[in-house]
């Protein structure tokens, strides 16, 4: 799959496709339905798949501290879609440049022309353009006036629900695991690399891989059970994700210690894999209450193994 930075990395070879848009946060059923009719489409045109996206998403330019949860960080996302079968990735800057772009130039000087879309498909609840002027009818005007096709696919249900992004974060703040990843078609993780902390967890005898969410909120908040891969082979641990308010933490952070494991693994890249949450977050009046609470949190992520597998 190749990722194409920007419009300025257009370039001639790229156009002749069967081109999405949109944010695709958590690449949920929904999405991958959506996905797998690109696919088709681009089976039966006999032309690369494109799926366009942004960063940051339209939302966090508008609603910044305000804006809901990610499901999932652009690395994350990229991981996910590699194993859709899709040909390219698109991702566009959101800022105020695009903001003010006019539905007209996305339809005509964006699709038609720098990407030669062939055929387009999009969610049915799509809207594009500076304050969201364009919709569907405008788009399947434009497909008839510039000679590229569109379809759109309808909201995929389950459970009398709407598959949707907002859904899965009310599920996973619910601690609902399972019907989480029913939705999103498989566990949720996390990703990213070890960074360097305030070595805490060491001077608690409890050592810690620290991974920056770079995100205004996870999620997620608690203790969670959790397996963790880019070790060698997949590893079990205990992980907490928050803004660790008895250091009185402030950004969030994904904290995680690796049980049987005490190696220096600065820089590797970590997904980390929520199996079922422990506990909620919370202060603690000192350090020596949270070691305690620390160790009894090993211990039934240790139990919770056992009987769960």
């Amino acid at each position: 799959m190749e990722v194409i930075r920007g419009m300025h990395g257009i370039r001639p070879r790229h156009r002749g496709n069967v081109v999405t848009i949109g944010n695709f946060d958590g690449v949920h059923h929904g999405h991958q339905m959506l996905l797998a009719h690109l696919r088709a489409k681009s089976a039966e045109l006999g032309c690369p798949s494109l799926l366009m996206t942004f960063e940051p998403q339209p939302r966090e330019f508008f609603r910044g501290e305000t804006v809901p949860a990610r499901l999932t960080r652009f690395r994350e996302k990229i991981s996910i879609l590699e194993g859709t079968g899709i040909d390219r990735v698109l991702c566009v800057p959101f800022n105020e440049r695009t903001a003010r772009t006019p539905a007209s130039f996305v339809v005509k000087d964006l699709l038609a022309e720098l990407l030669g879309a062939r055929y387009v498909v999009v969610g049915d609840d799509f809207r594009f353009g500076r304050g969201q002027e364009g919709d569907y009818a405008m788009l399947k005007e434009a497909g008839d006036t510039y000679g590229y096709g569109v379809s759109h696919i309808g909201t995929l249900t389950f459970e009398h629900g709407r598959v949707s992004s907002s859904r899965i974060r009310e599920a996973l703040a619910e601690g609902d695991f399972p019907l989480a990843e029913k939705l999103l078609g498989r566990r949720y993780f996390i990703m990213g690399r070890v960074v360097y902390g305030r070595q805490l967890g060491r001077q608690l005898g409890v050592p810690t891989a620290n991974i920056r969410l770079q995100r205004y909120r996870a999620a997620l908040n608690g203790v969670f059970a959790v397996t963790v891969t880019g070790l060698g082979q997949e590893r079990r641990g205990v992980a907490n994700i928050g803004v660790r308010p008895t250091v009185d933490g402030k950004e969030p952070l994904l904290e995680v210690h690796v049980f049987d494991f005490d190696e220096d693994i600065y820089g590797a890249l970590l997904t980390v894999t929520v199996r079922r949450k422990i506990r909620d977050e919370v202060k603690f009046e000192s350090l020596d209450a949270l070691k305690a609470q620390i160790g009894r949190d090993i211990a039934a992520t240790r139990d919770r193994f056992e009987t769960d597998g």
